[in-house]
């Protein structure tokens, strides 16, 4: 069979599955608030969901915060994405790790993703810059910059 009858045949198949206790919608404007929340939740959309409280602290970012936090911001002002789609590709990391990356954590995960998806880096390269850099810091006196 040809890629092209495969990929059609295959999508006959997943065309005939239905949910099993489906019931007709009306009209959007009879909709209830709490449908709508359900229809516009994506699945595996882990951000801005309810959270237990989390006392709000002062604190300074750390240089790799701030480090990524600009790296962000220039990927943004270069054109390789923007807020949202930043936003998106960290929900889109699922629970497991949205939830246990710290907040920058996610930023620059998303980051490296966003560029070796886009073809902007390969992963080799990313891996090799991952190396030069780590072999800079490990050269640094504890807590101070290179000098």
């Amino acid at each position: 069979m040809n890629p092209r009858a495969e990929f059609e045949a295959q999508a006959h198949r997943v065309a005939e599955f239905t949910p099993v206790h489906h019931a007709e919608m009306d009209s959007p404007y009879y909709l209830s608030n709490a449908a709508f929340d359900a229809l516009r939740h994506v699945l595996h959309d882990v951000g801005g969901q309810p959270a237990l409280p989390v006392p709000y602290e002062e604190k300074v970012e750390e240089d790799w915060e701030m480090r990524t936090y600009v790296t962000c911001e220039c990927l943004g002002w270069r054109g390789v994405w923007n807020s949202e789609e930043r936003r998106r590709a960290e929900n889109d990391l699922g629970a497991t790790l949205y939830f246990g990356l710290p907040y920058y954590a996610r930023w620059i995960t998303v980051a490296a993703k966003t560029l070796i998806n886009k073809g902007l880096i390969t992963p080799d390269e990313l891996s090799a810059k991952i190396d030069e850099v780590r072999g800079r810091s490990s050269n640094q006196p504890a807590g101070g910059s290179p000098s």
